[in-house]
């Protein structure tokens, strides 16, 4: 479990996270929704300890983070930023090769190895492992990134915003393989995304966030109400119909 307890960020005087507290439970998909602005991407990358930590405690599996050796850390929690650009010419199978850095140094051992393969399998990149991550489509590309993510094998995965300019197919494909990584793999996931409906249709729990702070967090079937949604994003929601209490079942996604 991911523990986070009276965290709080400020850059200058603007305040960003204030005293916020989460529990992430083990083995599902959380999802962090809210306007811009909210913290979520900043949540995610104080967990991640990509940005300094100076105001309360986050607990990984019973330990503070701070207290974590680095290499350890990356085997235990990995992290993909929305903005992912490389100026190196990889292939494919080199990039997912990134993945196990944190087990062998950059020495690839049989083990790394199949890891990579059994990554590469997982994300049906078989057929473009060897094209270069340059000629990829944006689709491609993503999965690609979460191939080297699956790679690194930790328990827990954080994402920031994977689908953003992903279309509609491409998007649906990458939340159904984060779906699988949990079910199938037994795999903690915290996504940032901003498509409602996504994670209203993939997500164990989600919170909510607006000024810093979590406003609401439950299931998904919980979250995703008119009137829930509506003190978040301060706007009206009109859900025509609801199946499930899932809006993803009336656009049938």
């Amino acid at each position: 479990m991911i523990e986070v307890k009276n965290v709080s960020k400020k850059y200058g005087d603007k305040i960003i996270l204030d005293e916020l507290s989460l529990e992430i439970p083990k083995g599902k998909i959380t999802s962090l929704i809210g306007p811009n602005g909210a913290g979520k991407s900043t949540l995610l990358s104080l967990i991640s300890r990509l940005i300094e930590q100076k105001e309360g405690i986050i607990i990984l599996n019973e330990k503070n983070i701070t207290d974590y050796k680095h290499r350890l850390f990356a085997q235990q929690l990995s992290i993909l930023k929305q903005s992912n650009n490389l100026d190196l010419k990889l292939t494919v199978k080199e990039l997912v090769s990134f993945g196990r850095f944190p087990y062998s140094q950059g020495k690839l051992t049989k083990e790394d190895n199949e890891k990579i393969e059994q990554s590469i399998r997982f994300m049906e990149l078989e057929d473009i492992q060897d094209s270069y991550i340059d000629e990829l489509s944006g689709g491609q590309k993503q999965r690609a990134f979460l191939a080297m993510v699956v790679a690194q094998d930790t328990d827990y995965i954080l994402l920031d915003e994977p689908l953003n300019n992903l279309d509609m197919k491409h998007a649906v494909n990458i939340m159904k393989t984060l779906r699988r990584l949990t079910d199938e793999l037994g795999k903690t996931i915290i996504i940032v995304i901003h498509e409602i409906n996504f994670a209203s249709c993939y997500s164990d729990y989600i919170a909510t966030l607006k000024n810093g702070k979590i406003v609401h967090f439950d299931t998904a079937q919980n979250i995703i109400q008119p009137e829930i949604l509506q003190t978040v994003f301060d706007i009206k929601f009109n859900i025509l119909e609801v199946r499930g209490n899932r809006i993803c079942n009336y656009f049938n996604l």
